[in-house]
């Protein structure tokens, strides 16, 4: 009578099971990045002084929409960027980088410009966010920071601003933002480094932006 030999288990290899985490991981990580939230950090003083260079925040990628990575479309809408927002998205003069501004008009709007005071649908506009730091006023015809416009903000598009106003390279320079290259809202502040003073700020750890 033949004895009955049970298979032996095969058990995974500990670097296969090492890279299998890994690759897990990966994975997870992408889709975050993708749909969820994403890391940005703050490279200039355009958005002083709301956000200071040396800040690093989560974007909220999930707010907006969920959407296709490289073809940018939304596959499942929730809700667009409103005024008021600080906004991430695709710089239209180079797709390379990210900027972040702050909305400003949204479809349909009027945005006008006259010395330094915003009007928005031919209303002066209660601008509680933007900072003048600089007395100069300069004409439409030598550049448009301080006198620009009136344009209406076309269908699928924004219009944004950095805080900083005297400041910040912007649709006052370069046009709209569409709707598409919105990478997400800006949410909350988790590391800020002062490099002049060589320190964390450790006050802003934790700010939630508006």
């Amino acid at each position: 009578m033949k004895e009955n030999k049970s298979s032996p288990v095969k058990t995974k290899s500990k670097f296969r099971e090492f890279i299998e985490a890994i690759l897990a991981a990966l994975l997870i990580a992408a889709f975050i990045i993708s749909f969820v939230v994403q890391a940005f950090k703050i490279p200039s003083g355009s958005m002083l002084p709301t956000l200071l260079i040396g800040d690093h925040l989560l974007v909220n990628k999930f707010i907006y929409g969920v959407k296709i990575p490289l073809l940018r479309k939304t596959i499942i809408p929730i809700t667009d960027p409103q005024r008021g927002d600080i906004v991430v998205f695709i710089y239209p003069q180079d797709r390379s980088k990210d900027f972040i501004k702050r909305v400003i008009g949204t479809a349909g709007d009027k945005i006008e410009m006259k010395k330094k005071k915003l009007f928005l649908n031919d209303q002066a506009y209660t601008d509680t966010f933007g900072v003048y730091t600089d007395a100069s006023i300069y004409p439409a015809e030598m550049q448009p920071r301080d006198n620009f416009g009136p344009v209406i903000v076309p269908k699928n598009s924004l219009f944004v601003m950095g805080d900083n106003r005297d400041h910040s390279l912007d649709s006052r320079f370069w046009g709209f933002v569409d709707l598409r290259d919105v990478q997400g809202k800006a949410w909350i502040l988790y590391w800020s480094w002062d490099s002049d003073e060589n320190n964390v700020r450790w006050n802003r750890l934790g700010k939630l932006l508006n």
